[in-house]
């Protein structure tokens, strides 16, 4: 039986040695409970269907489905749980489908388990987490882009700005006092405008055209 409010979390890695690394880490954290290990993408997917996680952390490379692959299948199924991507690689391409598939986050094994924590609880609050070295990976992906944003209108800049400082639908909605159904509609066609899929790509985008 699960304890109320902890937060539940589903570990997806091929390396026995990585579950054995996150068993002492969700055992370090009293508010974690470890609901499942999958050794690929898709034991990820159906221990999803069985164990409903808060967080799901997904490695990239794995055998048969890999992480980006399962990572969209798990949120067109549940759109609530996040997927924070913890692997060795930031290669720009990965990073961005990754991204584009719905990870709330991007982290490097070499995070510390307090980076780790942190970035999980920022998800499970609506934000988006990137590494520094991935931060700065995909700002080189979108420094080759042409200028975007110029159309934006003052409400959707109101909305990027408040993004950009990691808050959530609803905070946005109380602050600018507005339904958090039109914060969900601008966000939408900010994305549409910025030809990004994710806050953490709006974010990112957002800083390097200087925008926020």
């Amino acid at each position: 039986m699960s304890e109320p409010g902890r937060i539940r979390v589903l570990v997806a890695d091929d390396h026995p040695l990585a579950h054995m690394g996150m068993r002492h880490f969700v055992e370090a954290y009293p508010e974690l409970e470890l609901v499942g290990e999958a050794g690929n993408g898709m034991d990820a997917v159906e221990l999803c269907e069985r164990t409903r996680p808060d967080v799901v952390l997904m490695d990239m490379l794995m055998p048969g489905v890999d992480g980006v692959a399962a990572t969209r299948q798990i949120k067109e199924r549940h759109p609530s749980i996040r997927v924070i991507v913890l692997t060795s690689y930031h290669d720009g391409t990965m990073v961005e489908q990754a991204m584009r598939a719905g990870a709330s986050g991007y982290l490097l094994k070499t995070a510390t388990p307090h980076e780790l924590m942190q970035a999980i609880r920022q998800t499970i609050g609506g934000r988006s987490v990137l590494a520094p070295e991935v931060a700065e990976t995909l700002l080189g992906l979108m420094s080759q882009r042409d200028q975007l944003g110029t159309d934006l209108t003052d409400r959707e800049l109101e909305v990027l700005r408040l993004l950009a400082l990691g808050r959530s639908n609803q905070q946005i909605a109380d602050q600018l006092k507005i339904a958090r159904s039109t914060v969900k509609f601008h966000i939408g066609s900010l994305f549409a405008k910025l030809g990004v899929a994710s806050r953490a790509e709006a974010i990112a985008l957002a800083y390097q055209q200087k925008l926020v």
